[in-house]
């Protein structure tokens, strides 16, 4: 039986993994649980299935979980020192860590899990992003296995390890994006959008920050940046392509000019599963897919000018260093002012680019630069949204 980790264990990735572990009760026990603040979604899950421990990085909210598991005669231990719960991570009773939260607040969590050699089930995109190189030459280092849960990189996962010598067959990897729910929106009707709007995604059911980054298709920007080094590709190895349908989440193509594709329905629930029972197969619970129901699959060319986010990450990505972190330091700060009416969709973009002419970028040796590079560029974003 594996010991899980769950990080994130509230938002939409957390609470997809606990519905696999559901369906595979024989195989996962939960070691520990965490989230940001909703402690009643996790006194719920910790009712359901008893992990040993648990945190919320909210100091109130874990102290007043702390009097509900009580009061409830729950049996978790809920720790309140963040010292503590890092060090949890690290427990050697731990066998896969999941990363589910969203945003480079995960990132100490992450460096922990791949510093003791863990196997990492890694949603947090970002971690990935601003530090992914440093972060393989580490998992080189203490022989941690990354598995990505995004539906688009775990798709290429299981088609490049169908491979038998991968760096000498792979020719491109083709990642896929739905188009998010302004694929057929004019361009200039996109500064009328409100969040509301941008938050409806036409397939996937995401949190907020990743439903947005849909909707400007910074979402796929992030991801190409995230495949270069999760797979060890060069830059125009990776290509993209529009496919509203969402049932192939990425391809391969072979240097005979042959392609590999992994359909499904589209449901985190299988990443998931294959992350967690790697190499075998597991139950993930989910609708088998029908071809000769769902029928026409449909595929494009993105539109870079009406989606500039996917252009300016492609060109972070050719920087390097530390403008990877800026990009997505000005991203958050952008986001979140949109999310909270602040300025309008189109400015998202607008935000990004002043960030990036005006930062200096530096080759990124240890985390502390890329925590530093986070704090300037949001800084520079904030005080050009006058924040």
């Amino acid at each position: 039986m594996k010991n899980l980790a769950i990080l994130g264990s509230t938002g939409s990735v957390g609470t997809s993994t606990l519905k696999v572990v559901q369906e595979n009760l024989d195989d996962f026990s939960i070691f520990l649980l965490s989230a940001s603040s909703n402690k009643l979604k996790i006194l719920k899950q910790i009712s359901d299935f008893k992990p040993r421990y648990a945190f919320l990085d909210d100091k109130e909210s874990c102290k007043a979980l702390k009097k509900e598991c009580s009061k409830l005669g729950l049996k978790t231990e809920i720790v309140t020192d963040k010292r503590i719960y890092l060090e949890l991570i690290t427990n050697s009773c731990v066998d896969a860590v999941v990363a589910g939260m969203v945003g480079i607040a995960g990132l100490e969590a992450i460096y922990h899990a791949v510093n003791t050699g863990k196997r990492l089930l890694l949603a947090n995109k970002e971690s990935y992003v601003v530090a992914g190189e440093y972060f393989n030459s580490l998992a080189e280092k203490k022989r941690a296995t990354i598995f990505p849960l995004d539906s688009e990189h775990s798709a290429i996962h299981q088609c490049l390890n169908s491979l038998t010598e991968k760096s000498l067959e792979v020719f491109k990897v083709i990642l896929t994006g739905s188009g998010g729910p302004f694929l057929n929106t004019k361009r200039k009707e996109l500064i009328n959008i409100t969040p509301k709007e941008a938050l409806s995604h036409p397939i996937w059911n995401m949190g907020k920050k990743i439903s947005i980054d849909s909707a400007t298709m910074m979402n796929k920007g992030l991801e190409i940046i995230e495949a270069k080094w999760l797979f060890n590709l060069d830059e125009d190895q990776i290509d993209m392509v529009i496919h509203p349908e969402g049932i192939v989440h990425s391809l391969i193509e072979l240097k005979d000019g042959s392609s590999l594709a992994h359909l499904s329905l589209p449901d985190m629930k299988i990443p998931i599963a294959y992350a967690l029972g790697f190499p075998k197969r597991i139950n993930s619970g989910v609708q088998r897919l029908s071809l000769a129901e769902q029928g026409s699959l449909t595929f494009l060319e993105p539109d870079f000018e009406k989606f500039p986010c996917i252009q300016m990450a492609k060109d972070s990505l050719k920087v390097g260093g530390t403008a990877t972190a800026a990009l997505n330091a000005a991203n958050e700060v952008a986001v979140n002012a949109f999310l909270n009416e602040k300025i309008p969709f189109t400015m998202i973009p607008e935000v990004i680019s002043h960030v990036m002419d005006k930062m200096q970028f530096f080759p990124v040796k240890e985390l502390d630069i890329i925590f530093e590079a986070d704090y300037l560029s949001r800084k520079v974003a904030k005080d050009y949204l006058k924040l």
